[in-house]
């Protein structure tokens, strides 16, 4: 199968968030969500080859022909697919990127399924996390894209929200945006809590002057 890695937005945003981040990382053992055009795939294998790494790259499309590369399994299922998935996963997991289904109540659950798995100190991505491309008049100007983005976004605040002890997280806003979380212990993780903000006092108190 021949690809072609074009999407300079998106190679740019893995390169600078995943790639200068994780590249001097000894030994990983990396989880991957979602391969497509291998763009990703090909990032993470460069890493598997400097630093005596392997990779899991599993998608519900059969891309088992796109690599051959020692470092490399590809297993063809669904992400949430557990079962088949598990065998494979023989030690902890260093990087684990979310890139397949992206609905936020999908994405917390692909979190909470292999949370257990990732090591402490390892990283866990997700991508598509930034509405800004999508916005009306935008360059992308797409209004599902719009909201799903923004509602994964707001999910993962809410879940550092319930979760702060648990890790840190980070976001790049670089082409449709990825997020970063860094596992500070190995406790199940609190449902997210929705984050209330405090109104603005002036505001309410000029709105009762009018009224």
């Amino acid at each position: 199968m021949n690809i072609k890695l074009d999407n300079n937005n998106y190679l740019q945003k893995i390169r600078n968030f995943i790639f200068e981040f994780e590249k001097n990382k000894d030994n990983p053992f990396i989880l991957e969500f979602g391969v497509r055009q291998g763009r990703s795939t090909k990032m993470f294998l460069e890493i598997c080859e400097r630093n005596n790494g392997s990779l899991i790259s599993i998608d519900i499309d059969d891309y088992a022909n796109l690599f051959n590369d020692k470092n490399w399994t590809f297993i063809q299922c669904r992400d949430d697919n557990k079962v088949k998935i598990s065998p494979f996963l023989k030690k902890s997991i260093d990087i684990i990127l979310i890139d397949s289904f992206h609905d936020p109540y999908h994405v917390l659950k692909i979190i909470n399924l292999y949370w257990e798995n990732l090591t402490i100190g390892g990283s866990m991505y997700i991508d598509d996390i930034s509405w800004l491309p999508y916005i009306k008049n935008s360059w992308r100007d797409h209004k599902y894209s719009e909201n799903i983005n923004f509602d994964t976004f707001q999910m993962l605040l809410n879940l550092l929200n319930s979760n702060k002890d648990n890790f840190t997280l980070e976001f790049n806003f670089q082409d449709s945006g990825m997020a970063r979380l860094i596992k500070l212990k190995d406790n199940i993780l609190e449902k997210p809590k929705k984050i209330i903000r405090r109104k603005n006092l002036i505001k309410i108190i000029l709105n009762k002057l009018r009224g």
